[in-house]
């Protein structure tokens, strides 16, 4: 709505974002619980890779609630691509908008520990890749 008045009042072009994408991608503020997932998600999709396992994904599958306690799998894409997991209904308020002493049990594990990353002079200081191309293994050319 805001952007829509700044650009028929102003003549402005305007771009707007939703807060979510920005919190998905805040790694500044990531638990060590998310810090491990990502880890491990992402060792397991280089390991399925040179294994030449096609057509899955890393999954991170809970095995207990007390204590916490979860694997990698791997999740076949026919199974997952294309499909919606609602939360259940008992995670929701009755509002509709807030979530329920069930929804914080399970979610607690998640959020537990800080896991900051390291800083330089105020900004985070992440590692540079070195961006060297892998060899090339096929014989053929994509055609686009």
């Amino acid at each position: 709505m805001i952007t829509n008045l700044i650009s028929t009042r102003f003549g402005y072009r305007c771009h707007w974002a939703v807060p979510d994408y920005l919190q998905r991608s805040a790694r500044h503020i990531a638990s060590e619980t998310d810090l491990h997932q990502a880890y491990a998600v992402g060792r397991a999709a280089v390991e399925f890779a040179i294994a030449g396992k096609s057509g899955v994904m890393p999954a991170i599958r809970r095995i207990s609630d007390a204590p916490y306690r979860w694997d990698i799998i791997a999740a076949s894409l026919s199974e997952v691509a294309n499909q919606e997991r609602l939360l259940p209904a008992d995670f929701i308020g009755a509002d509709g908008f807030g979530v329920t002493a069930a929804a914080r049990r399970y979610l607690a594990p998640l959020i537990v520990g800080e896991a900051y990353p390291p800083f330089n002079n105020g900004l985070p200081d992440y590692v540079k890749l070195r961006n060297v191309a892998a060899p090339k293994k096929l014989n053929t050319e994509f055609a686009v």
